[in-house]
């Protein structure tokens, strides 16, 4: 029996706040009433307050997986190809679904260090006079290795190459942590989940579609039946589902977004990013090699740390674990036993985010990682100077 609480500090399914968690276990209430039909409505338009669009959302009762199925089998039809990039492990996974629903897939490779490059977007979509392209997928925070690729730089990107290409990104680790705009990027589908930024368990999983992205949905024949967005939106008008609704974990969408909207949505990006930057300078300070190499792209919601040559990364977690009860995310694919993970959104303030990073610093004394001490006193110098100040 391990005494105080577990540092969930993965990138992924986040700390659940009590909030939520008693939001959670309301009684369950009849999902074809009127009580039901007003929760509908709620969730709904708070969601779409999140994404920061007036076009349509649907939620599913899903993994992340089943939402990145969604967005291309409802625009798309057999063959059609679609460019994706190797920014990591997801955005390989996501291309692999791709491929397997039938989709030629324009696969452009990647170093896993930094994110979707516009110009190359740009380069692509000229190259593609005959518009086969019909879609340009991103993932926007690549929760694999703490990179994230600029979105609205890429839509500027295809508005310059002048290509009709639908583009859909995945929000999946940055929703409600790191700032986005559905509508103003000029996004066709946004794709996200619950168990992130939104502090919720895994369960939920979103579409937001442009009104392009409909109208590209009248056409499209790859064939779908679940994830169709039509049938929902029509019993969505209403407030209600065309199937059986998690109705618990909807009351914690409610409340999770009233705890965002509480703080203010640029509060929380603000505070994602002075999280980031202080783990950045605590990482730093230990002489220690962040895996992202372009500093616009760091990611506010995580930040993935190379071993040194010759120590193995998921030893050093399981000295953390042991030592600390803490979990810290592991590397992936071709990142295993490479590098860690050091979760920094959702539900977290100050004292949560220096108890990790003295963890991680206490972890790789014992592990006999070399490493340079102090980067945690670096980080509470940062966090001391810029600590918001309340009137």
């Amino acid at each position: 029996m391990t005494s105080g609480r577990h540092f969930l500090q993965i990138p992924g399914p986040t700390n659940v706040p009590d909030r939520v968690l008693n939001a959670i276990s309301f009684p369950t209430i009849d999902h074809r009433g009127p009580e039901f039909a007003r929760l509908g409505r709620e969730v709904i338009d708070g969601l779409k307050s999140v994404v920061r669009t007036e076009a349509d959302a649907v939620i599913y009762p899903a993994s992340g997986t089943g939402a990145w199925e969604a967005a291309l089998v409802n625009t798309l039809s057999p063959g059609d190809r679609v460019l994706m990039f190797e920014t990591g492990h997801f955005g390989t996974l996501w291309a692999r679904l791709a491929r397997d629903v039938g989709l030629d897939v324009t696969f452009v490779p990647g170093d896993w260090r930094s994110g979707v490059d516009p110009a190359v977007v740009e380069e692509h979509l000229r190259a593609d006079v005959g518009h086969t392209i019909k879609a340009v997928a991103v993932v926007h925070n690549e929760t694999s290795t703490g990179v994230t690729s600029r979105i609205p730089q890429i839509r500027a990107a295809m508005d310059r190459a002048q290509h009709p290409a639908l583009l859909l990104v995945d929000t999946i680790s940055s929703l409600g942590s790191a700032e986005y705009a559905h509508d103003a990027w000029g996004v066709d589908v946004t794709v996200g989940c619950s168990q992130k930024g939104l502090m919720l368990p895994p369960g939920l999983s979103f579409n937001a579609i442009s009104a392009k992205a409909r109208e590209a949905a009248e056409s499209a024949q790859l064939r779908r039946a679940y994830w169709d967005w039509e049938p929902i939106i029509a019993a969505n008008a209403g407030g209600f589902f065309p199937y059986t609704p998690p109705t618990n974990l909807l009351y914690g969408l409610r409340e999770a977004v009233a705890m965002l909207h509480e703080e203010g949505l640029d509060n929380v990006f603000a505070r994602h990013q002075r999280h980031a930057e202080a783990t950045r300078r605590a990482v730093e300070a230990w002489d220690l090699e962040v895996l992202c190499r372009v500093p616009e792209e760091h990611s506010p919601v995580l930040t993935a740390v190379l071993m040194p040559d010759g120590h193995s990364a998921d030893a050093f977690r399981n000295v953390v674990l042991d030592a600390f009860d803490m979990s810290l995310g592991a590397g992936l694919t071709k990142l295993s036993d490479r590098v860690f993970r050091i979760g920094h959104l959702g539900d977290l303030n100050d004292l949560t985010l220096l108890g990790t990073l003295g963890g991680v610093e206490a972890g790789l004394r014992m592990a006999g990682v070399p490493h340079k001490p102090g980067g945690t006193s670096v980080a509470i110098e940062y966090l001391a100077d810029t600590a918001p100040r309340t009137a």
